[in-house]
């Protein structure tokens, strides 16, 4: 069995994970990860009443583990970006799979269920505002899954080379990935009621989204290319900043994971929702529900 180097897997002096602050006992085998630190509270305040056992804050990372319906539930806070998403999956598998007394590697290996729940921009005219949509596949712009071993074997190499082909994607910019959402969890969420599509995770929320303010982008129709582009029968229907990192290391440490958003914009027609916090209440139930 591996063992792992202080240097390698940082532990605080109170035996929990570096950055979360989390302790191996406090972790659930339902993970929720949100975006924003105090939406961690919403989603805890639908968990039943006496049952958190932990509610652990440092820097934007933000966890509390309670039970909703019996069902025990960690909500963990990511903040924005792949590079944030990297931390958390990372530590949340040590976590889960490394003994944290001995730094070895545990035999038997724990399966979590992570469902990312976010906002998202629509892609497609025939996405709604308030849309409940759910990640199929993932376009990582980001490149994290290069710097881990056997990328490729993860990746649908096919989808790849046809959007930077058709979209003249910038020749310096990391090499997008794709990789898929576990299936059987996203049916557990979509069921039949929650659309389902391609989303791109970007790694920046102006340039990288094909918004232009002061800067020029490298290839200023891109948004228009992603709109039109088609592979098997699939399209491009969001952006959001985060799901390909989470998909793609789960689908590499064995975790089922998946990412479901809210559309508040609709990049098409230039539209936006920002009083959409009762929807996302109703998502986060819903979640809560069949996760």
């Amino acid at each position: 069995m591996k063992t792992f180097p202080a240097s390698q897997l940082i532990i605080n002096a109170d035996g929990s994970a570096f950055h979360l602050h989390l302790k191996p006992e406090f972790l659930a085998d339902k993970v929720i990860l949100v975006g924003d630190q105090d939406r961690v509270n919403m989603v805890a305040s639908f968990f039943d009443e006496g049952s958190i056992e932990c509610d652990v804050q440092s820097r934007e990372f933000h966890t509390i583990t309670g039970k909703y319906q019996g069902k025990r539930i960690s909500c963990i806070s990511t903040g924005i970006g792949t590079d944030n998403c990297d931390i958390v999956m990372n530590e949340i598998d040590a976590l889960a799979n490394i003994d944290f007394n001995t730094r070895q590697e545990k035999e038997n290996k724990r399966v979590l269920d992570i469902v990312r729940i976010g906002t998202c921009g629509g892609m497609q005219e025939d996405i709604p505002l308030g849309t409940f949509l759910v990640s199929q596949k993932s376009i990582g712009f980001d490149g994290v899954l290069a710097f881990y071993h056997d990328r490729d074997k993860i990746a649908d190499l096919g989808f790849e080379k046809a959007f930077v082909d058709f979209t003249g994607y910038p020749k310096k910019a990391a090499v997008p990935y794709v990789v898929a959402a576990n299936p059987e969890l996203v049916d557990r969420i979509a069921k039949d009621d929650m659309m389902r599509g391609c989303t791109i995770a970007a790694n920046g929320f102006y340039g990288p989204q094909g918004r232009v303010l002061r800067i020029d982008l490298a290839v200023p129709d891109i948004n228009e290319k992603i709109t039109a582009f088609r592979y098997e029968g699939q399209r491009i229907t969001n952006y959001e900043m985060e799901g390909s990192c989470i998909a793609g290391l789960a689908l590499h440490m064995g975790h089922r994971a998946m990412t479901v958003c809210c559309v508040i914009a609709q990049r098409k027609i230039e539209a936006a929702n920002t009083d959409y916090k009762p929807r996302i209440k109703e998502l986060v139930k819903t979640v809560l529900e069949r996760i």
